[in-house]
Parts: structure tokens; sequence; C-alpha cells
């Protein structure tokens, strides 16, 4: 099965923690509701910097409709601890963009 990305992401993982293709850390992607999503890095071979460039694929994202934008910052956790963070750059998933009224 091979799912669309839902949104494209600046990752900043704390501590030099390692990562590869294909991760799945869980996100906390609105106030007390984690859900896990599928990480592509685009320049994970090149990067010498903290910062990673790539997307992510949320588990069922109709459960969590119109909680992002464009900037927002998503904590990641692995288990209970927070390991980084992700800033949104794109959004591919209309379900997902937040409609300012």
């Amino acid at each position: 099965m091979n799912l669309k990305p839902d949104v494209e992401a600046i990752f900043v993982f704390l501590n030099g923690r390692k990562v590869c293709d294909g991760f799945r850390p869980a996100h906390l992607i609105k106030e007390n509701y984690l859900t896990t999503g599928l990480h592509h890095y685009y320049n994970l071979g090149n990067s010498k910097e903290e910062e990673l460039i790539g997307t992510i694929t949320f588990i069922s994202p109709e459960e969590y409709p119109a909680c992002l934008w464009i900037g927002k910052r998503i904590k990641i956790f692995d288990g209970a601890k927070l390991i980084g963070y992700a800033a949104i750059t794109q959004i591919f998933n209309t379900i997902l963009q937040r409609v300012d009224e």
C-alpha cells in the first residue's frame, strides 16, 4: 500500500537522535491527541545539520480534521519521551488544513 503524504515538515530531533527513513513516532497533533505518522526524509543522507526536511503520512487523519496550519510546530514522541519537533511547511491533505474564519 502506497499512501500519499499528508504534510511536509522541517524536523528537529533533540540530543542528536539518529533516525531512519520510515520512522513511525507519535505526534501530538492537537491537545491531548497523539497519532502515529510515517516519516520520509528528503535529505537524510546529506544532512550534517540537526534539521531534516521530509514528509509525514498520518494514520486516520479524518479523526482530527482542521488541526494544522503552515508554521505549526508539532511535538514528536517515542513512547512517553519527547524526541523532537516537526514544523509544518506544506499541507497536502486538505482535511487537515485549518480554515480561518
